[in-house]
């Protein structure tokens, strides 16, 4: 691989931290998640950070969670994506505008439309995020008792996709004269109806939008299922994902870029972004310490259930303020799971309440120490091919997300993995995709 590739760096923004205890951190803005005089000042500091895109996930239901934890849970409240970066594209210039949009609980034509908008607003910079929605509950909210099987909402999204992208590509980029002279505002030979008639969606178009700016927004991805991977290989751009380590990401990464190769793709048409939850300290020990802090924030009784769901045992019988006992016993659990709990608490000394706080706190792919061996982690991802950049997820806001921009970001740029500015306008260019051809029209 060459030295001169360049990391992308994307900021997942809903909640604005996955950690549970960001919103109790001190001199972190309890109601961040749902401040928009917050949110502009943290999309215009990622903005001066040259961040690729601020990436908004999506609920349609409140989170399927014990009442206990749910009272304690950041995520009951959020703006509605579309509505918060229609706002948010007009305080900013550069910056990619990515949001969540459910195939199984939404309507075709609607997505279209809405993401068209959005790429038209922001003059470029919009990407859709497909996803089948997991949550169970959300089935409640639209007309439907049980939640749509896995296989068939992984049918629907591929159909979906074609749909949506066939509408995008309503209008040739150059059906609309807007001669005032001649009275022709646009050329009805350059519409395509697509008539689209399929096992799961009907729908005649075409759109009433102009092409996207971008042809299409960027297309991102966030399924690691065997059906997920082949649908992030035929159709998606950029994929968020979640490996535990770089080895479990090499493995993934090779995948997801050989099925897309095999699908007639190119290789680097395809960026693979794990979410990573950054931490930077002065030292490697003040990091440590902030983390230690951070999952010391989650109440012990949600703590203790999510490490009893990773061990596969009643952990509320062991004493907290002591060390994992050495005899837990075997269960039909998850033995990896149960494993890397094990091998986590002796490798880094935690207590049984240190333990909990990480695992109810955030227990994903963290990197936690100075600018200098952050950098050095992330840059050994880039070079082995786990990443083609990160997902991050900031431990508290601002501080965290401060420590990111002013920190970290002009390490990474010092080493010259990592833009010092916006070499473009589209989150396209940004990503280095290219602008794709109108499907019916040369």
């Amino acid at each position: 691989m060459s030295d001169s590739k360049q990391m992308h760096l994307t900021a997942f923004m809903r909640p604005v931290s996955l950690h549970t205890g960001a919103w109790r951190y001190p001199g972190s803005y309890p109601d961040a998640n749902f401040n928009l005089a917050h949110l502009k000042s943290f999309i215009q500091k990622l903005e001066q950070g040259k961040f690729d895109a601020f990436f908004m996930a999506d609920h349609l239901a409140v989170l399927n969670m014990p009442v206990e934890a749910l009272k304690r849970s950041q995520t009951i409240t959020s703006f509605e994506p579309f509505t918060l970066l229609s706002a948010l594209s007009q305080v900013t210039e550069k910056i990619g505008l990515a949001a969540t949009a459910s195939t199984t609980y939404d309507e075709a034509y609607h997505i279209a439309r809405r993401f068209a908008s959005l790429d038209h607003l922001s003059n470029g910079r919009a990407a859709w995020n497909i996803v089948t929605t997991g949550n169970p509950e959300s089935s409640k909210n639209f007309n439907r008792d049980e939640h749509v099987e896995h296989a068939e909402r992984y049918k629907r999204a591929r159909e979906f996709y074609d749909v949506v992208t066939g509408l995008w590509d309503s209008f040739a980029d150059d059906a609309f004269v807007r001669d005032q002279e001649s009275g022709i505002f646009f050329d009805p030979e350059k519409m395509h109806v697509l008539n689209h008639v399929g096992d799961e969606l009907k729908v005649k178009g075409p759109l009433n939008i102009a092409r996207p700016v971008q042809g299409w927004p960027v297309i991102v991805q966030a399924g690691q299922s065997e059906p997920g991977r082949q649908l992030a290989a035929e159709t998606a751009e950029a994929v968020f994902c979640s490996p535990r380590n770089l080895e479990a990401a090499k493995q993934l990464y090779a995948d997801i870029k050989g099925r897309a190769v095999a699908a007639g793709r190119n290789r680097d048409h395809l960026k693979i972004l794990p979410a990573a939850l950054i931490i930077v300290g002065d030292s490697v020990e003040q990091a440590k310490a902030k983390r230690l802090k951070l999952d010391s924030l989650v109440h012990y009784d949600s703590a203790i259930a999510s490490l009893s769901v990773a061990l596969g045992t009643d952990a509320s019988q062991f004493d907290p303020d002591g060390p994992l006992p050495k005899d837990i016993p075997d269960t039909n659990a998850s033995k990896t799971s149960r494993d890397s709990v094990i091998r986590l608490a002796e490798e880094e000394g935690l207590t049984v309440r240190q333990l909990a706080g990480r695992y109810g706190g955030y227990s994903g792919l963290a990197f936690v120490g100075t600018p200098e061996s952050i950098a050095d982690e992330m840059g050994t991802w880039l070079k082995e091919e786990g990443a083609d950049g990160f997902t991050v997820v900031f431990p508290f806001l601002p501080q965290g997300l401060n420590d990111v921009v002013d920190k970290l970001v002009p390490e990474l740029q010092r080493r010259g993995i990592f833009r010092r500015d916006y070499e473009g306008t589209t989150l396209r260019e940004h990503l280095g995709l290219p602008r794709p051809k109108n499907q019916f029209f040369s």
